[in-house]
């Protein structure tokens, strides 16, 4: 055997202990006979760097140093979940998923939610090509390097799986590994952790993998995602997954119906404090790949998966004041500042209070002995009041009736359960809160500027508005507190490249109140120009789809408003873009325009989500479901047999891909 063969063979039997050992939990070597082996391998990889391989084993014991983590645009946007509370939150997102795939019979999977973070794992010819997290849905940082020292998660599968694919999961740290980091800070005189979420979150963003390679941390994987899935369901792609050399979790379960659903998670609401790391719910999903393909997502999570959170924590304190927050848009939020409490693995010391009527309605006041819980395991808020606590020289509340910032008197719409700052031009808080989401990262996203460098600019005086930012030089940063030279140069180099940003992001960064990201894609898409946008009337805005009265209304608002006009003016003078580019009109025609479609079924030319793309690139709209305003199906293989009864019905033409294509190109 000559030396390439003797490294291949050692890196082979290496990797295949290595998945005994962490993913089957079945060692078949001592660990001692396993760092022989590793460390012959080390031996040989350094006397013939002509035999380098990305995948080996010994890179899992880390050295690399990373100092800036790349940006990475996720290919496939790794979205949220919607989360439920009850059993009639699940039945009325059952009931949603029935009327849209016209279907009463649905199967779905039930899994545990794991605590910890979030992982994209590429994978292309069997090796890992690159790790992801999770960031914000959109784009995440490259930490490849620092997953590469995590044992369970493959550098080369096992078995043949598909060519190109992303892999999703959860990096998390097992209890009893975080106890024993915990017990060597201690006793290195170091504080502990404070909860193993954050502790996996904060690990890998460590410069030095080889302290990552120290941490006990895993990874459980739950959601294969690739171009064209070969499996009919989504339990099959993940046990085939698992042949393939990833950790799937033994627990998932497939679920006939919501009634089986419910007693997976009355089983683990008591199981789950048994189980080595930590988890929050039970993800429930529907598992048929064309089921999940023909529901699709809305702006914020996939229409066939819902979250089910245990019930959250809950601690009692005293709550010792009351203040209040100016929001970005003069919302007023009044928080309660409480004496600091554990909850959930952290310490909270500030929670919501939600507006005035949950105030009168809980009947809450200062120095009262409060029950506080997470929402959602995120968010602290107060949810009740010991009233057996209550001292007896005890006052009611009045909310405030000025801001807390400029002493403006609030004010309040009717229907509206939220206090309104109205000075949103004067308001210093409303000004640097409004900076703050014009910077940040699904907007502009300036590199080198956070929130606590727009605040400083602001109280210095170098910036009373976002388009300040663009007349910022170097040399009036350096001064300031905390800048070095580097910085200054980064910070301005970063508002000159958001110059570069698209019209849709500019125009979901100006603030328009309503106008989130995609409602800013949507009236970019349809309007073209900050100039036509802002000249439409209250009547052609609400003609546009899914464009509502309150939407509209916002946006007239704002194109009255001279501050207003006066700061895009002087956007447009520095060169952002405030239009569609040529470039992203490519390829994009009106062809479609006023023509809502459905796609349903199995397509052999393009993907569902290419041919969906392809609708909305020529100005047709995709719905998910069928009505009289829909004007053609596009049917593929499978079609579920009730959509096809009531395309029948109400007399909808159905089309073939190959129609579809014909009528493009017409």
């Amino acid at each position: 055997m000559n030396i390439e063969q003797h490294i291949e063979t050692l890196r082979k039997e290496l990797r295949h202990h290595n998945y005994n050992y962490y993913v089957l939990d079945n060692a078949t070597i001592t660990d001692y006979e396993f760092d022989t082996k590793l460390k012959q391998l080390q031996a040989l990889e350094q006397a013939h760097p002509e035999f380098y391989d990305a995948t080996s084993p010994t890179l899992r014991v880390g050295g690399s140093i990373t100092k800036n983590f790349e940006t990475e645009i996720h290919l496939n946007s790794m979205y949220s979940l919607d989360n439920s509370y009850s059993k009639e939150d699940l039945y009325e997102w059952e009931k949603r998923v029935q009327k849209m795939l016209g279907a009463t019979a649905i199967e779905y999977t039930c899994e545990l939610k794991y605590d910890g973070a979030s992982i994209n794992l590429s994978y292309k010819a069997g090796k890992l090509i690159k790790a992801v997290t999770r960031g914000d849905g959109f784009k995440g940082d490259n930490v490849t390097n620092n997953i590469k020292t995590i044992h369970s998660i493959p550098l080369q599968l096992q078995k043949p799986f598909l060519d190109t694919f992303e892999i999703r999961g959860e990096i998390i740290l097992p209890l009893d590994g975080f106890n024993k980091m915990n017990e060597q800070r201690i006793n290195d005189g170091e504080d502990p952790y404070k909860n193993p979420r954050n502790t996996a979150s904060g690990s890998l963003k460590l410069q030095d993998s080889a302290e990552v390679s120290k941490r006990p941390l895993d990874c459980l994987l739950y959601q294969v995602v690739a171009a064209r899935i070969p499996f009919k369901t989504h339990y099959e792609a993940l046990q085939q997954a698992s042949l393939a050399g990833f950790k799937i979790p033994k627990t998932i379960t497939i679920a006939k119906n919501l009634e089986q659903v419910f007693q997976f998670i009355d089983i683990w609401n008591q199981k789950r404090h048994q189980l080595p790391y930590e988890t929050d719910g039970v993800v429930v999903k529907v598992n048929s790949i064309i089921q999940q393909e023909e529901l699709g997502f809305t702006s914020k999570a996939p229409r066939w998966a819902i979250a089910y959170k245990f019930k959250a924590a809950q601690v009692a304190t005293v709550l010792h004041k009351i203040t209040y927050q100016v929001g970005r848009t003069g919302a007023i939020t009044p928080v309660a500042n409480l004496e600091a409490v554990q909850l959930a693995g952290t310490t909270v010391k500030r929670a919501s209070l939600h507006n005035a009527d949950q105030i009168a309605l809980l009947d809450i006041r200062e120095q009262d002995t409060v029950f506080v819980e997470k929402g959602g395991e995120i968010i602290p808020k107060v949810v009740g009041v010991d009233l057996t606590k209550r001292p007896s020289n005890s006052q009611k509340t009045t909310y405030i009736s000025q801001c807390p910032d400029c002493q403006t008197a609030l004010v309040r719409k009717e229907g509206d359960a939220k206090h309104y700052c109205p000075n949103f031009n004067g308001c210093p808080t409303q000004i640097i809160a409004k900076i703050q989401h014009f910077i940040s990262r699904k907007a502009m996203d300036i590199d080198g500027l956070g929130a606590e460098t727009v605040a400083l600019f602001y109280n210095e005086g170098l910036i009373a508005n976002y388009a300040d930012l663009y007349d910022l030089k170097a040399a009036q940063i350096i001064p300031l507190e905390r800048m070095a030279e580097k910085s200054a140069e980064n910070i301005v180099k970063g508002i000159e490249a958001s110059k570069q940003m698209p019209f849709e992001k500019v125009l979901f960064a100006v603030g328009i109140r309503f106008v989130g990201e995609t409602v800013a894609k949507k009236l970019a898409r349809h309007f073209k120009t900050m100039n036509a946008l802002m000249q439409a009337s209250f009547e052609t805005l609400v003609a546009v789809d899914e464009i509502g009265d309150r939407i509209a209304q916002s946006i007239v608002d704002f194109s009255n408003d001279l501050v207003s006009i006066h700061l895009i003016e002087r956007l447009k003078n520095h060169g952002v873009q405030l239009e569609v580019s040529a470039a992203s009109l490519i390829g994009k025609t009106n062809k479609l325009q006023g023509q809502i479609f459905v796609v349903s079924g199995v397509f052999s030319k393009m993907s569902r989500p290419e041919l969906k793309k392809s609708i909305e690139d020529n100005g047709g709209k995709v719905s998910s479901s069928i009505s009289k305003k829909t004007s053609y199906i596009v049917a593929g293989k499978n079609m579920g047999p009730s959509k096809l009864e009531k395309a029948k019905a109400l007399e909808i033409p159905l089309i073939s891909e190959d129609d579809y294509l014909a009528l493009l190109s017409s």
